[in-house]
């Protein structure tokens, strides 16, 4: 369980959030990324010359703010360390499409050689804090 039980049924249900993350100056970086979910933790993916990728590596502390995508607009924020991955990054890559597409996602040839051409990476944040007004349901 990443937050109370209201929490994690709102993260489940959603696939788009704003990840945040600070400059080396301490100022914060914003951008809308699309993620999964990994147990208790949740996953995007990123090339590793983007500024998310670059400010997690100096400093893992980051927000990630889960977006309802219709009106009254709930959210859930996820608080915690971010780690980045680029090892075997395919599973987690199939688990992020196969959230996007609500759905199977079997990758294609050659899937593993364009995501390291591309410099992909996964970036994974653990929870520490979680709030939010998760007010909408399905």
């Amino acid at each position: 369980m990443i937050g109370n039980a209201d929490q994690d049924d709102f993260i489940n249900r959603n696939k788009w959030a704003v990840i945040t993350s600070l400059r080396k100056d301490g100022s914060p970086s914003s951008s809308v990324v699309f993620f999964a979910r990994e147990g208790d933790e949740l996953i995007f993916s990123t090339t590793k010359d983007r500024l998310k990728a670059k400010t997690v590596a100096a400093d893992p502390r980051v927000a990630l703010c889960v977006l309802d995508e219709g009106a009254p607009f709930g959210y859930v924020t996820v608080e915690g360390p971010a780690t980045i991955e680029d090892g075997d990054i395919v599973p987690s890559h199939i688990r992020i499409n196969e959230a996007m597409r609500g759905g199977p996602f079997t990758p294609p040839d050659g899937y593993e050689a364009k995501l390291r051409s591309d410099g992909r990476v996964i970036i994974r944040v653990k929870a520490e804090r979680v709030s939010g007004v998760p007010r909408r349901r399905a």
